[in-house]
């Protein structure tokens, strides 16, 4: 591991409307590791159908940069807005979290889609499966429940669809949210 990587962390950055793929593209030109987790869907035209890559979060990319040395480079890509945080500091996004959305794109049939409140309910976490030990909070649908896990570094959802035998209910001292953003 260099210097450089001890240095870099995971944020997020707010991006034009319909520039998440462009964004993306221009900072990995620029050599900065850039994830812009992306859903196929079918978009139906009057014409035809077809199947399209959609961001899973509107008007988001992740950046692993190190902020001191290369935030100005990021910022002075076209179509980049500012990175989001808290006041005028940007939030860390730890590894577990980039890892998750990861998980969450490389099983579409399982999202159903973005949502940006995280809803009353059980926090709970997934105990087996590609989800195992992601933590979110139920909502009942039938037989299925609807987990959404809510990252709340960069304000926003995800709603999975997963069985009820696969969540166990968590407590909120046994949640690891309140862990280290940098430790991943």
């Amino acid at each position: 591991m260099t210097d450089n990587d001890r240095s870099a962390f995971w944020y997020a950055v707010y991006v034009r409307s319909r520039y998440e793929k462009k964004v993306n593209r221009d900072l990995i030109d620029k050599r900065i590791e850039s994830f812009l987790p992306l859903l196929e869907t079918w978009r139906q035209w009057s014409d035809r159908k077809k199947k399209v890559s959609e961001p899973l979060f509107r008007g988001y990319v992740f950046v692993r940069i190190d902020m001191k040395s290369e935030h100005v480079k990021v910022l002075d890509t076209d179509g980049v807005v500012k990175f989001i945080g808290i006041g005028k500091t940007p939030s860390v996004i730890s590894n577990r979290d980039i890892d998750w959305i990861r998980k969450l794109v490389r099983e579409p049939g399982a999202v159903r889609g973005a949502v940006n409140l995280l809803p009353p309910g059980q926090k709970v976490r997934v105990t087996a499966g590609p989800f195992k030990g992601l933590e979110g909070v139920v909502m009942k649908a039938g037989r299925e429940s609807r987990l959404v896990v809510y990252f709340e570094r960069i304000m926003q959802g995800i709603e999975v669809s997963i069985f009820p035998e696969l969540l166990a209910p968590l407590h909120a001292c046994e949640s690891n949210s309140d862990r280290d953003p940098s430790q991943g």
